[in-house]
């Protein structure tokens, strides 16, 4: 196509600012043949992240490497035909993790236990659920924190189930989010205070957007611990539980984009 009929949009500058799709001009009434081509490479990613099984055992085996005791469960929901079209069954636990998980419960009752589910996206939870661990683990000296599990074909409420068979006072859930067409990656941090079968999202708060182009390990670390602290504090998690976090933001790592939410989620079919 020859550059003569490429007409550049003025606002060309501001995309190194921003992922998003802006300023792309335009050949007549479509779009310029390179934009195409990268909107149509960012969908088929996002529809791969969805599909992309997890790779537990490589996940077991990087988390042991780092020093933490792991379980393996499964949601209800037997294949990712069945997740994607009864989130229902992803909510809770097969009876066999079931029962599996209620004979590895801890002899002292953990404060925190950490579940990493593969969510819409494994890429995610693959990729980010590691170093974000590792980000705030080492904040949490004065915590007992149980095993990680690690959850296949899971989504946020099974967290609540987990929480309640472990007797975990707060649970956090490590879930990779719908993909974007710029984000196939991102982690969403889900945190509930005495989890248990049935909690409301409105007794969740809710990190989203962790990937190291949105709201980076550090930065959510950060939130994540001020919003822990607290919680254990006042015994709460959700609506009642504000994210005041960024009055101490001077005190830890900047980050590009802070996309984080406290407040909780609206219930959709990604979870």
């Amino acid at each position: 196509m020859s550059k003569d009929i490429l007409e550049k949009n003025p606002w060309g500058a501001l995309r190194q600012f921003t992922n998003a799709r802006i300023a792309l001009g335009r050949a007549g009434n479509s779009l310029p043949t390179a934009p195409l081509l990268a909107f149509n490479l960012s969908h088929a990613q996002a529809r791969d992240a969805v599909h992309h099984p997890l790779d537990v055992d490589l996940l077991h085996e990087q988390l042991r490497a780092n020093g933490f005791t792991t379980l393996d469960v499964h949601s209800a929901a037997p294949d990712r035909e069945h997740y994607l079209r009864r989130p229902d069954l992803g909510r809770r636990l097969s009876d066999a993790s079931r029962e599996a998980l209620t004979q590895a419960v801890c002899t002292e009752d953990p404060e925190v236990v950490f579940v990493i589910a593969d969510g819409l996206s494994a890429f995610a939870a693959s990729r980010q659920s590691i170093p974000l661990l590792q980000a705030v683990c080492p904040r949490l000296t004065d915590w007992k924190i149980g095993p990680v599990v690690v959850a296949r074909q899971g989504r946020v409420a099974l967290g609540d189930e987990i929480g309640e068979i472990l007797r975990a006072k707060l649970v956090v859930m490590l879930i990779g989010e719908r993909p974007g067409l710029s984000s196939p990656d991102s982690l969403g941090i889900y945190l509930t205070y005495a989890p248990k079968v049935g909690c409301s999202d409105a007794q969740r708060n809710c990190i989203s957007n962790v990937r190291p182009e949105g709201l980076n390990h550090a930065a959510a670390a950060h939130k994540l611990h001020y919003l822990l602290t607290h919680a254990r504090r006042l015994g709460l998690t959700g609506v009642g539980l504000k994210d005041d976090s960024e009055a101490l933001l001077e005190a830890a790592p900047q980050t590009p984009a802070v996309a984080a939410a406290a407040q909780p989620p609206v219930e959709d079919r990604r979870r």
